[in-house]
């Protein structure tokens, strides 16, 4: 069965790396770090799965988009994680294509009393070029950063909401850069 395969062969070590990488990712807005060791059904990448494998347990609900919502994945996430899965409105971590997350709207962005009550959304990216590149700005970058987005202006009004808002991790591949909504985007 692929939901028993796939986990962390060293989840102690693997865990403390991966969860590291994705600190570096969050407090580097725009710096791609690389992460390795799950693997997911398709078409969860191994980034994706190994950040699942590191943020997800029994008491953080997970929404699933799109394709990313298929038996196969809910399998894998109930075996390795446990984590219970939820509609957008109560996720505290998502997964999915750009596309299939949106409208943004959909998702918790914390309140006045506890801005932290967000949700974090894993958007899956088929690459990391340099089109629709946006200049990001802000706490973690020394001047300015180059990172391609998939929509500028909702990743900017959702940075207009802080201290309320989402963050987000872009995964491709064995690749992860992190966007916390404090990151000021301009497009370039």
């Amino acid at each position: 069965m692929q939901s028993l395969s796939g986990g962390f062969r060293d989840p102690p070590a693997q865990s403390a790396r991966a969860f590291r990488a994705a600190l570096e990712a969050m407090a580097r807005p725009g710096t791609v770090q690389e992460v390795s060791g799950a693997a997911a059904p398709a078409p969860v990448s191994e980034a994706a799965a190994t950040l699942l494998l590191t943020l997800c347990d029994p008491e953080t609900p997970l929404c699933l988009a799109g394709a990313h919502d298929r038996r196969e994945i809910r399998d894998w996430i109930a075996f390795h994680t446990g984590a219970p899965l939820v509609g957008a409105e109560e996720a505290v971590f998502a997964l999915g294509t750009w596309e299939a997350l949106a409208p943004l709207g959909r998702f918790a962005i914390g309140t006045a009393d506890y801005p932290d009550r967000s949700a974090t959304l894993i958007v899956e990216c088929d690459a990391f070029g340099t089109e629709g590149a946006a200049r990001l700005t802000g706490p973690g970058i020394r001047d300015s950063a180059q990172f391609p987005l998939p929509d500028v202006a909702a990743v900017r009004e959702n940075a207009a909401l802080f201290p309320l808002g989402l963050d987000f991790y872009f995964t491709c591949g064995t690749r992860l850069a992190g966007l916390p909504r404090s990151t000021h985007v301009e497009a370039d």
